[in-house]
């Protein structure tokens, strides 16, 4: 019999030494090693000493429903006594797969959606959204639609095809050269776009105008679908005007272009809708979902297909096997989570949650104004952004190694919250079942935040 000694591991000297951390220079990460989250409950995460910390940004967007869920956790224990893990290659099936893929249809009904391809999360969402799109056009018989266009600033995740359609440099540079005919056109960024214009409205249709000019240039006919978040994420909370979703929609369909919804930030609840592309009035052909799916307690994503997109699997006799998927496709147990996380969606109706505390913490976000280095702030619902800038007459970006921001960021730590600056862009995304009294807390260690970096 073989004997394995038993290893004890000091997890502080550890910190920081053998493993890498997404989004960060390594170097960073040595001079600054990073807080050990030991244990979390509803909207506040906790260290390895017992410190508290507000999570203002619902982990990374996706702690929906708040940690330390009993019904979500007892849903994956209850899942784990029967069936932890088996592959879905093999023509085989799980009920928790099955009954979320039955649950994800009856609430996208009014988008239409007929099918669900599981991943294990927002990058694999889009990746195979990606690939359902070009499959899609060979099976009907257009194989030259293989392009894509996306917006500056939108963010689709870290693999190539997400990476290649990315509009932030931040998120390609190292990378490149990424994948062949990916377009980028203009996002409506009123705080920032090349025609300097503020009216929200006007800019909408600047950027439409634009869309159209470059599917000219490059031909509808080699243009497979238009990605777009519905509410720019990782890009800084970009809020389009409510002409822009359906003015593009129009577009798309005059030119047969199909329209993938990056729904991995905004579905389930956060802009207050169940899905951001219900919140504009549009129907996507195609919705790339996660991070809300489950709150995070097990990795998921899910792609969604309408009734359309799926009919071109359907037609006899014309070969139409998917040599796509991942080996923790439909997973029971993260599945499983999905389906407990829903019905907490549901039941506490947390988009309207979202909507009602979220108008509460858009307001009172406008008080940051008064701090100098504010540029502007902007948001919907649970989802905001405050703009760093140097002054606002430059609106030069304030951007990291910055004392200004390691003050930001430090002085909120201590004083007991997260938060989260990417960028110039410092990025609130709290659990959908925040309450007032959480808005008011995070107001006012923001404020202390703010006036500790603004007198250095």
């Amino acid at each position: 019999m073989l004997y394995r000694m038993k290893t004890s591991y000091d997890i502080r000297a550890g910190n920081a030494h053998h493993m890498y951390h997404p989004m960060i220079d390594p170097k960073v990460v040595q001079a600054y090693p990073p807080l050990i989250v030991d244990r979390a409950d509803g909207v506040y995460i906790f260290d390895i000493d017992g410190n508290r910390y507000l999570d203002t940004v619902a982990s990374l967007w996706n702690v929906n429903v708040g940690h330390n869920r009993r019904e979500v956790i007892d849903a994956i224990k209850a899942q784990l006594d029967k069936l932890a893990y088996y592959s879905t290659f093999q023509n085989t099936s799980n009920p928790p797969a099955i009954e979320l893929s039955m649950r994800l249809m009856d609430m996208f009904k009014p988008e239409k959606m007929s099918k669900a391809f599981f991943s294990s999360g927002g990058s694999d969402a889009i990746e195979t959204a990606l690939k359902l799109a070009r499959q899609y056009w060979k099976l009907v018989g257009q194989p030259n639609r293989h392009q894509f266009i996306s917006l500056k600033w939108g963010y689709h995740g870290v693999h190539f095809g997400g990476a290649s359609i990315n509009g932030n440099p931040m998120f390609r540079n190292a990378y490149e050269p990424l994948l062949p005919g990916c377009h980028l056109t203009e996002t409506p960024y009123t705080y920032r776009n090349p025609w300097h214009e503020s009216d929200p409205a006007k800019l909408s249709n600047l950027c439409l105008n634009e869309l159209s000019d470059l599917i000219q240039k490059i031909g509808a006919g080699h243009i497979a679908a238009l990605v777009a978040e519905p509410v720019q994420g990782a890009g800084g909370v970009i809020v389009p005007d409510a002409s822009y979703w359906p003015g593009m929609r129009k577009i798309l369909d005059d030119h047969g272009i199909l329209l993938i919804s990056d729904e991995i930030v905004t579905g389930f609840g956060r802009i207050g809708a169940l899905c951001g592309a219900r919140a504009w009035g549009v129907s996507p052909d195609i919705m790339a979902m996660a991070k809300g799916i489950n709150s995070g307690y097990v990795p998921l994503g899910a792609t969604l297909v309408n009734e359309r997109i799926a009919s071109a699997w359907e037609q006899p006799n014309v070969p139409a096997a998917m040599m796509h998927g991942y080996t923790y496709s439909g997973h029971a147990l993260a599945c499983a989570a999905a389906n407990a996380n829903l019905d907490i969606v549901t039941q506490e109706n947390l988009p309207q949650n979202a909507l009602h505390i979220g108008t509460y913490f858009q307001d009172c976000l406008k008080q940051l104004m008064k701090y100098s280095h504010v540029g502007e702030v902007r948001g919907k619902g649970l989802m905001a952004a405050v703009e760093l800038v140097t002054d606002r007459v430059s609106k030069e970006m304030l951007l990291p190694p910055s004392a200004y921001i390691q003050t930001l960021v430090g002085t909120a730590r201590r004083e007991g919250a997260m938060i989260r600056v990417q960028g110039n862009r410092l990025i609130l995304s709290p659990p959908l079942v925040f309450t007032h009294a959480h808005v008011d807390e995070t107001l006012r260690i923001l404020n202390i935040a703010f006036s500790a970096a603004e007198n250095l």
